[in-house]
């Protein structure tokens, strides 16, 4: 049973990722084109190889002539290929990657040749078959073929595979841009002095680099001081992003302004409080066109915000299909006391054990403020909501990190 008056962190997602979209269609190079996702099915518009070409470095003959000797009659390299036919008793020198010329119907290798007088003579085991250390034309890919499908993720294979195949652009969604505003009266930036009673900001630069690392572009609009007036530019300087992330300022204290603030600008506010620890205090609504999510001001809370409800966004305009992360089966390191009305995300760290099996150990401290837990670790463990406690050894997720 969830505390009251709070979200699932199922319903939260469902209800964030409901008002998004895809961003609008834009044809990008491939070297622009690493990381995103496909908006449309890409074909072949050549064959791979174009033609029979040889896999080894050795001679192109008639199987049927072997092991007698042969007359060397030329050579064939990858670009130049030799232009007379293979008859009967001839051979000629070929390297990896050429053309199998005319007559020729299989390679022996180069290591198996004996080589006297312009005559080579095959030696020792021979090609094992006729077509042997031949690729056909077409093995790799066809002309036609779709070499690449809606929604996949353009990696550097994948990226190889569609400039081998003719693809020099291909259709992404553009990326998304998200401005990070962080506020509160205590914060000065990073490499700055504090004050006696202020803190470095870091949530900023953190979420920050989670974004670029999801492969959207940042607008970073600094430290906002906690005052109406303040927040109301911020929030009007960044409405031209399709994301606006807050960080500190979404909860319900006397310098929480985020919420009445957005009202003020006619945001629609969509919910604000989620059963989920730590990072209860979750933001989510439109200001104009703009996505916004208010994050926690913890550091370590925002960060696990931005996890949770963030990248899943994030990947869902980008055109990812399966925009959610799915946790990863694992196995408890240590025991694990019951779990409270809210689910947990705990600071863990992974290991793969020698059978394949994957333990994580959860943190000793798990306080939300501190950053050098965070940094050590690599995973959340999650802890359902009312979970009962749990032997080390027993079945968790985990979400990597």
């Amino acid at each position: 049973m969830l505390e009251h008056g709070l979200l699932s962190l199922e319903d939260a997602l469902a209800r964030l990722l409901a008002g998004a979209a895809a961003l609008p269609i834009e044809q990008a190079t491939l070297g622009e084109a690493f990381g995103r996702f496909l908006a449309a099915d890409r074909f072949a518009k050549v064959s791979q190889p174009p033609v029979d070409v040889s896999a080894m470095d050795g001679y192109a003959v008639r199987f049927a002539n072997l092991p007698a000797p042969l007359r060397i009659i030329g050579s064939s390299a990858a670009g130049h290929g030799f232009q007379g036919v293979v008859r009967a008793g001839e051979a000629v020198r070929i390297f990896t990657g050429a053309a199998v010329p005319a007559g020729a119907d299989t390679i022996a290798v180069q290591e198996d040749a004996e080589v006297s007088g312009g005559q080579v003579r095959i030696a020792g085991d021979g090609p094992p078959a006729r077509g042997a250390h031949i690729r056909r034309a077409g093995q790799d890919f066809a002309a036609g073929a779709c070499v690449a499908k809606t929604g996949d993720r353009l990696t550097p294979a994948r990226l190889g595979l569609l400039a081998a195949s003719g693809n020099a652009c291909v259709p992404v969604p553009r990326r998304p841009t998200v401005a990070v505003i962080a506020t509160g009266d205590e914060l000065v930036a990073p490499g700055a002095t504090p004050g006696p009673h202020q803190i470095i900001s870091s949530s900023g630069a953190m979420i920050s680099a989670l974004v670029r690392r999801a492969g959207a572009d940042v607008r970073d609009l600094g430290i906002v001081p906690d005052t109406r007036e303040a927040l109301a530019k911020a929030f009007a300087d960044a409405q031209s992003a399709d994301i606006i992330v807050s960080i500190g300022g979404a909860s319900v204290g006397d310098h929480d302004l985020v919420k009445p603030v957005l009202e003020s600008l006619g945001a629609n506010i969509d919910f604000w409080r989620i059963a989920i620890r730590p990072g209860k205090p979750v933001l989510a609504g439109r200001l104009g066109s703009a996505q916004v999510i208010g994050l926690p001001g913890n550091p370590v809370s925002a960060f696990v915000c931005a996890t949770l409800f963030l990248l899943p966004l994030l990947r869902l305009m980008a055109g990812d299909p399966n925009p959610v992360a799915v946790p990863a089966p694992a196995r408890a390191a240590v025991a694990l006391k019951a779990n409270g009305a809210r689910r947990d995300f705990l600071r863990a760290t992974l290991e793969h054990r020698a059978d394949g099996s994957l333990w994580a150990t959860p943190a000793t401290v798990q306080d939300s403020a501190m950053l050098a837990t965070l940094a050590g670790c690599d995973a959340l463990l999650i802890r359902p909501e009312n979970g009962a406690a749990l032997a080390a050894g027993a079945s968790v997720g985990v979400l990597s990190l």
